[in-house]
């Protein structure tokens, strides 16, 4: 399973952006060196809050200050752009990094986006159908693309480079609260992002959104890739379950309150408790790493079947030094139990304390015996054997 973050980015208002954007960059290198999977960033134009433009610059300047963690938009808002322009920019990026990019698609989170381009909220959703058909034929490259529609048109439109990753690099789909996203993942084979598994409910419709999917893929004779279906949801990760509570309780209320409350105007998550209703529902993940553990065990059961990752939504509940501690504590005790990584050092210790007696003891004999052939006392620590499983004088 991979790992990694959705990073929106969620700074309040009066924090200093530019300061914000560099701690933004600083968190990539440091999940970089944890050796987290991937980064998704997000593309947003009004509210305040989420402060990066456009992914594709973020991207290139983190992609600068890493080695191997992937790097997507979450997500290029595809109704805001040409068709040609996103495969065209996606495609430059897969060369300058080598393969290390990704393309998250939507239609635009903040209806206050689309309201300044003159875009109605009732269009997005086609008009990102629209556009995911021109670019996934455009980086096909197999002929030149014409189409026509009543806001973008192409013309024996063709990339200007192929993309450097065979066939091409992935593209996913973000998925919140209605079927539109997994619809159009299934229509062209692509991977999900699914937010609705940190939202209210939405980890119980997992796997009817799913089994949406995969009947729209078999319509198009296309394929829904399980490795490619991403879990975005709220986590927090401290040595103890009540200081990871500690650490991000304020936070949190600041956020619900202040942004989507109040800027955005949306009910506290339709709760007076959202953080104590997430954790029950299990679509917030505060806690030990057992406790996290224990909790995505229980998310990707309700996929029913398994997915390719869990991300972090990113978010400043806590303060500096705790959030960069939790991922941290995630990557050493969470991410191993995942990924494979502990059962050779598990089995290999096993089978040194099942057989430390016929292993060790002869080697404890060999060592009193270079003491004495060299004329020399054995000292009193070595006079120690091991006998039926018991030390013995």
């Amino acid at each position: 399973m991979r790992f990694g973050i959705f990073l929106a980015p969620f700074h309040r208002v009066g924090d200093n952006p530019t300061l914000a954007l560099g701690r933004d960059l600083e968190l990539i290198s440091w999940l970089d060196n944890l050796g987290y999977d991937e980064a998704w960033i997000g593309e947003h134009h009004s509210a305040g809050w989420e402060i990066i433009a456009s992914p594709e610059i973020f991207i290139a300047a983190a992609a600068e200050r890493t080695r191997h963690i992937m790097l997507g938009s979450g997500v290029t808002s595809l109704p805001y752009h040409h068709p040609l322009l996103v495969a065209q920019r996606f495609v430059q990026l897969d060369h300058m990094t080598r393969g290390r990019v990704m393309l998250g698609a939507g239609p635009g989170a903040l209806v206050s986006d689309a309201y300044m381009m003159g875009i109605r909220a009732e269009d997005q959703r086609r008009m990102m159908d629209e556009s995911l058909d021109a670019i996934t034929r455009l980086l096909a490259c197999e002929e030149p693309v014409t189409m026509k529609t009543d806001w973008f048109e192409l013309k024996e439109a063709r990339l200007h480079l192929a993309p450097y990753s065979d066939p091409r690099f992935q593209i996913a789909v973000a998925s919140a609260t209605t079927p539109s996203g997994v619809l159009a993942a299934g229509k062209y084979g692509l991977g999900l992002l699914s937010l609705g598994a940190g939202l209210p409910g939405g980890n119980a419709k997992l796997a009817e959104h799913w089994r949406l999917g995969e009947a729209e893929a078999a319509k198009h004779g296309k394929t829904l890739p399980r490795d490619g279906w991403r879990l975005v949801v709220n986590m927090h990760c401290a040595e103890e379950d009540e200081r990871a509570f500690r650490d991000v309780a304020r936070g949190e209320r600041v956020e619900t309150l202040s942004y989507f409350s109040e800027t955005l105007g949306r009910p506290p998550m339709r709760s007076e408790d959202p953080l104590g209703d997430g954790l029950k529902a299990g679509t917030t993940l505060v806690g030990s790493p057992d406790t996290i553990i224990r909790g995505i065990e229980r998310l990707v059961e309700y996929t029913e079947g398994g997915c390719g990752g869990v991300l972090f939504r990113a978010h400043e509940w806590a303060n500096r030094e705790d959030t960069l501690r939790s991922y941290e504590l995630f990557a050493r005790w969470v991410m191993p139990r995942f990924q494979g990584s502990l059962t050779m050092p598990a089995q290999s210790r096993e089978w040194c304390s099942e057989n430390r007696t016929g292993i060790f003891g002869p080697s404890m004999n060999a060592l009193r015996k270079a003491f004495t052939d060299a004329g020399q006392e054995v000292p009193d620590h070595m006079r120690m054997r091991l006998h039926t499983g018991k030390v013995d004088l």
